[in-house]
């Protein structure tokens, strides 16, 4: 497979610029492998197609307020500073992009918030638009972090081109997100209710919950034609036992094991058995799935629909079958699905 299989016409108006008005009420398309049918529904009703001793796994990852606005000493130019992440607590070094970045060299400066009481001080080059920060502040560590979260804006995506609202720091998060660490939120969670969780867990559905904090890495664009030379940024990663002997415990009994998200197929997919079972880890993954693919332990997903030649959308195609998934693509189109971060839903059977 080439990049050049996954380029596919996505009209511009198709991105969702906001999520749906409730969580649970987007569309749902649902795509069943072994019959090669799809059907339209509403995310609410996953809950037909799920039933006692079936496991979905989520990832709990907690998206932070990543973006920042300061002010360069001397000229006050405005520059966004994106929190990749930390480097070493004590210090309080940042890996971090910067926009414009020509402006930005080592030992320039950084003035944040209105009484510019954070200052941050450049102190290596990266990438062209990566930067090593380190953070002047004047108190302890937790008083630092808390002038990060109070100065920080919640990073939806740069695609949708709108002031973030307050309705974004609660709707860019997933219901269960409890580990804070993500830089852009795992989107195909962000579909549950708490009233729809319920009912999963009244019909007998289990959860398990696996941390991967999702880095900007995931959206990097692939430049190369020969997809095995693409490789992925590394995120962190943390699989615990518990988890692992639900998905296990389902697995051996015959039950379904859904991945809520790519997110959470990559993470599982980083550390199985011989015998295809979820291994415990702790660590940090850089895995990078496109087909052909061998899957080990779900053996349903659901995600969002992603934009061309994006390394989810090759994942999905490594799952789906690449001639299902472009024909489930090609009805998302005409029947209006919205696609990306805030967009709709497809369940995978």
């Amino acid at each position: 497979m080439k990049l050049s299989n996954f380029n596919f016409n996505l009209p511009a108006e198709l991105l969702a610029e906001f999520p749906a008005e409730n969580r649970d009420e987007a569309r749902l398309m649902v795509v069943n492998r072994k019959t090669q049918t799809i059907e339209h529904k509403l995310f609410k009703d996953v809950l037909d197609y799920f039933g006692e001793g079936d496991v979905m796994v989520l990832n709990n990852t907690k998206v932070f307020p990543a973006r920042l606005y300061g002010n360069k000493e001397k000229t006050g130019a405005r520059i966004e500073v994106f929190l990749l992440r930390e480097l070493n607590a004590e210090q309080r070094l940042w890996d971090v992009l910067v926009d414009p970045a020509r402006k930005i060299r080592i030992g320039n400066k950084l003035y944040f918030g209105d009484d510019d009481s954070l200052v941050a001080e450049v102190i290596d080059n990266t990438t062209s638009r990566g930067r090593t920060l380190r953070f002047l502040y004047d108190g302890s560590y937790e008083e630092f972090r808390a002038k990060l979260l109070e100065l920080g804006e919640t990073p939806i995506p740069k695609y949708i081109n709108r002031e973030v609202t307050p309705e974004d720091a609660e709707r860019y998060q997933t219901i269960y997100a409890k580990e804070e660490g993500a830089v852009a939120a795992p989107t195909a969670g962000l579909h549950f209710s708490k009233h729809l969780m319920k009912r999963l867990e009244i019909k007998g559905v289990e959860f398990a919950e696996i941390t991967l904090h999702v880095g900007l890495g995931t959206f990097n664009p692939v430049e190369v034609e020969d997809l095995s030379k693409h490789k992925m940024d590394s995120e962190e990663l943390k699989i615990t036992q518990e988890a692992c002997d639900i998905v296990n415990k389902a697995k051996l009994a015959k039950k379904r094991v859904c991945a809520v998200g790519t997110t959470t197929m990559r993470a599982m997919e980083s550390s199985v058995s011989s015998s295809k079972t979820l291994n415990p880890y702790e660590g940090w993954t850089n895995k990078f799935i496109f087909p052909p693919y061998d899957f080990s332990v779900a053996d349903c997903m659901i995600t969002n629909f992603h934009t061309p030649k994006s390394t989810l959308l090759m994942m999905i195609s490594a799952f789906c079958g690449h001639d299902l998934m472009r024909k489930a693509y090609d009805e998302a189109v005409k029947e209006k699905y919205k696609f990306y971060s805030y967009g709709d839903a497809m369940l995978i059977l």
